[in-house]
């Protein structure tokens, strides 16, 4: 049984940063595309970052470019996203997704096969 199970998530200042992580087991962490979506209180679902199944190549919504980093390690089934220069307007409940291999639409949900529960981020002005 696959399960993502993200962590980290909590209340923070405007400016300030926060860590999440996200712990896969039940599959062979090494083959599958991780991402993290996001969902604000009134809003659709929406793509935030993506890393390949080799770490190789990352993709990002242009809302976080600079200021979020994922980061991946193979060896303990783990993926992380990294938060810097948080906004009010990151305040969402954050998903982590995988799917198989090489996506052909990193930003598309469709592509995704599992998902976490989620993890609520909360900053404050």
């Amino acid at each position: 049984q696959v399960q993502l199970v993200e962590s980290g998530g909590g209340l923070v200042q405007a400016g300030g940063s926060l860590r999440l992580s996200c712990a896969a087991s039940g599959l062979k962490f090494s083959d599958w595309t991780m991402a993290w979506f996001r969902q604000a209180p009134g809003k659709e679902r929406e793509f935030t970052v993506a890393i390949s199944w080799s770490g190789h190549s990352t993709y990002y919504a242009d809302s976080v470019e600079g200021r979020f980093t994922i980061l991946r390690d193979n060896a303990k089934n783990t993926v992380i996203l990294q938060m810097n220069s948080l906004q009010p307007e990151d305040t969402a409940v954050y998903y982590c997704a995988a799917g198989y291999g090489a996506l052909n639409n990193y930003h598309g949900e469709s592509e995704y096969e599992y998902w976490g529960q989620g993890t609520q981020v909360t900053v404050s002005s």
